[in-house]
């Protein structure tokens, strides 16, 4: 087994953008998990997709101050890029990874950016083929708006919710729900797949059973539960988790909430990074669809290159249908796994007259900013567009202020991040400032 080599200050400082892989983007995809030890029969990246997804940054701001914000202390200070800018970058995502690659917008918060903007930004991604996604705490996200930039081709909304917000008068995430079920109404029969994000901290690990529980309550509109281990890195003032959060820690504590032997079997990319899971909710009992590796192993070759729409789910069935049909050695392998499963649901089945939903839980462990292993950062499946490409979004985090602080060339000249100026000369840089009202995080906190 190899050693863990961890980046040394100097190479995350001076670490550049490599250039766009040759040859086809899902080819370079694999090589890549060839070269980490990641792949095998169970591996979608390189297999399905190219990229799991790529963040655009479209803001710094935020309306919160999170306890493990990943921005940096000098993010309040950076100016909104400009349209022209946003647009390139959608279209080097493109160009890296292909079509149907997943585009999350986010920030800070994206909804702090003018509509029709946000509106416009969410037409040229799904313009170029791929797929939109909006990731937001709820605050301004509305109903019109999302009904706006669902008619613009948004796919998916991951609303961020959980108790590192500190969200006046919620103490708890069972309190938080509240919000969740608010949220879940905005985006009722807009078409939007509705995903939620949690960050698992020490102050709401013994908590996520509970919260496993609600969104298994919700399976009917909530498609994934996405959550994210606690990471020192950012601006943040939670400091180091005392308690062991851990793939395998959070893992028992989504069985404990779920009343389901979850194995979260399939990582994405690195193993070391994320797990994933599908299940099949049905009179609120939960059924692991991830349980037999060589079923699961044969429905990714059968399924690769077929696209799935979230926003219909009957037409991702059709799909994965159609996939199957044309594999039948796989399906013949997968009749007797299938045969099992609607036997141990029959009782379930009919209760809830064949209604049937499926619920998916992700785990991503971000690592520490001072703890960057070469092994996760080569095979990482969550990337930031910056100006000069796509970049792992641990080491992104870790040196935020080399990509948000740079000058960017236009057709015009230079744009300032900081007075959101264009000008003949590249800005030199300089002091960044904060006022009193845009200190967060340790600034925040260190204030007299």
């Amino acid at each position: 087994m190899t050693a863990r080599r961890i980046m040394t200050p100097a190479e995350i400082a001076n670490w550049q953008v490599p250039p766009v892989p040759t040859g086809a983007p899902l080819a370079a995809a694999r090589r890549r998990m060839e070269a980490t030890g990641q792949w095998h029969k169970l591996q979608s990246m390189g297999r399905r997709f190219a990229m799991g997804c790529v963040a655009l940054e479209v803001t710094q701001r935020c309306n919160l101050d999170c306890t493990l914000c990943y921005l940096s202390d000098h993010s309040e200070a950076v100016r909104d890029l400009p349209l022209p800018e946003l647009f390139r970058r959608i279209d080097m995502i493109r160009d890296h990874y292909g079509p149907n690659t997943d585009v999350q917008v986010t920030g800070g918060d994206p909804t702090l950016r003018p509509r029709d903007e946000l509106a416009a930004i969410v037409a040229r991604i799904r313009d170029r083929g791929m797929r939109p996604a909006l990731l937001t705490n709820g605050i301004r996200a509305t109903p019109d708006l999302l009904a706006q930039l669902g008619q613009a081709g948004l796919v998916d909304v991951a609303f961020h919710v959980d108790m590192t917000q500190g969200r006046a008068g919620f103490a708890t995430e069972a309190a938080l729900n509240a919000i969740r079920l608010d949220y879940i109404a905005r985006a009722a029969g807009l078409e939007l797949a509705v995903m939620f994000n949690t960050t698992v901290f020490d102050g709401n690990f013994s908590q996520i059973p509970a919260l496993a529980g609600f969104f298994v309550a919700q399976a009917a509109q909530v498609r994934l539960a996405s959550f994210q281990l606690q990471a020192a890195t950012g601006r943040g003032t939670a400091g180091a988790s005392t308690t062991p959060i851990t793939i395998e820690s959070v893992s028992a504590q989504l069985r404990a909430g779920t009343g389901a032997p979850l194995r979260l079997a399939m990582p994405v990319g690195h193993g070391g990074c994320n797990r994933y899971a599908m299940t099949a909710v049905v009179n609120g009992a939960v059924h692991d669809l991830y349980d037999d590796d060589a079923v699961l192993a044969g429905l990714l070759d059968a399924s690769a290159g077929t696209e799935f729409d979230r926003r219909r789910p009957w037409r991702a069935v059709a799909a994965l249908a159609g996939a199957l049909l044309a594999r039948p050695g796989v399906v013949a392998r997968t009749l007797p796994w299938a045969t099992r499963k609607l036997w141990a649901m029959r009782r379930d089945l009919l209760a809830a007259r064949l209604r049937v939903h499926k619920l998916s839980f992700f785990l991503h462990d971000f690592m520490d900013a001072g703890c960057l292993d070469c092994e996760r950062i080569d095979a990482c499946v969550f990337s930031v567009a910056t100006a000069a490409g796509p970049v792992s979004m641990c080491l992104h985090n870790a040196r935020r202020d080399a990509y948000i602080l740079q000058p960017v060339a236009t057709g015009r000249g230079w744009w300032d991040p900081l007075s959101g100026e264009v000008t003949a000369a590249k800005p030199s840089g300089g002091p960044v400032r904060l006022g009193p009202k845009t200190l967060k995080g340790r600034l925040k906190a260190a204030r007299p």
